[in-house]
């Protein structure tokens, strides 16, 4: 999730809703905080329900910043883990300033890149192949969106891949009817590509859909990435015929997230948000194996999700 506006949120989060105050009040009169409720990846599952093999790994990641994710070893993690394809958000990177680290990693022969126009240091998303797509495009067609480097789109054969870095409402809300706008043109764009062929969709989607979705819903409902109206925006794209991925396979699990604040010590807390998704096109459904929460992998305030599909 982008910072600004996330701060504010977030300082309210652990101090109205995650019971800071009353922790301190109980350890006053003698007693241990409550100790808190971490998440666990469990193993990876590499079959669909069926029958097919895993045959496709896509990562995703916000890397809140890639030349600073990179001097924080991002790279070495990326090694081991070994996607097939490597989606990143938020590289506030222009293309000229990428680092010889990522740019020579001879793993992916196929990169791109897309940065904001005019704004150093904002936004920005990437792709890396192992194989090459069919066809890559940047953006959604629409100049207002596009300028921010939000969007890049990859064709293969049996599907498109697209990574997204959705844009935040913003501290006071100040982008909300812009964000209102980009997910009637996202929805859109989507829903004409999945005419096509279906997709998968990775990135940081900048909502927590559900309540389940963030440690302490109450004291978020009006800020950025809880509010009802990005909420149903999610839920009008989950109506056009996609699917979450996560919630398709585990959809009680609590406690699972992949943003935490800087402050605050929240992500030993685990006082979190899950705002990275993979959506899939209803067709893909079948060949679902798994999707990862990467939550022990750091260098960011966002850890990266793993992808396993049958296509």
């Amino acid at each position: 999730m982008s910072k600004r506006g996330k701060k504010t949120e977030e300082t309210a989060d652990g101090a109205t809703d995650n019971g800071t105050g009353s922790a301190a009040k109980k350890a006053k009169k003698g007693k241990e905080p409550e100790a808190p409720v971490m998440y666990e990846d469990p193993p990876d599952k590499m079959m669909s329900k069926d029958g097919r093999q895993a045959n496709l790994k896509i990562t995703s990641w916000n890397v809140d910043g890639l030349r600073a994710w990179v001097k924080k070893k991002g790279l070495d993690w990326v090694r081991e883990e070994a996607p097939d394809v490597l989606c990143l958000q938020e590289t506030k990177c222009a293309e000229k300033d990428l680092p010889s680290d990522i740019t020579s990693m001879p793993e992916y022969p196929h990169k791109y890149w897309a940065g904001s126009e005019g704004k150093e240091g904002y936004s920005g998303v990437a792709m890396l192949c192992k194989t090459e797509p069919l066809k890559v495009t940047f953006g959604i067609g629409k100049e207002e969106h596009d300028k921010e480097g939000r969007v890049i789109t990859a064709e293969f054969p049996n599907f498109f891949l697209v990574t997204a870095y959705v844009p935040n409402a913003g501290r006071g809300l100040v982008r909300l009817d812009y964000r209102k706008t980009w997910d009637v043109d996202f929805r859109a764009y989507l829903s004409s590509l999945d005419k096509q062929k279906p997709l998968v969709l990775c990135g940081d989607l900048n909502v927590a859909h559900q309540e389940i979705d963030l440690k302490n819903p109450k004291g978020n409902r009006k800020n950025a990435g809880f509010t009802l109206e990005e909420r149903d925006g999610f839920t009008q794209l989950l109506t056009a015929g996609f699917v979450d991925s996560f919630r398709e396979l585990y959809p009680e699990q609590a406690n699972a997230y992949t943003f935490w604040t800087y402050m605050m010590n929240a992500r030993a807390k685990n006082v979190g948000w899950r705002l990275d998704y993979f959506l899939l096109s209803s067709a893909l459904l079948p060949g679902l194996c798994d999707t990862k929460i990467r939550n022990t992998a750091m260098g960011s305030d966002h850890c990266p999700i793993t992808l396993h599909l049958a296509v």
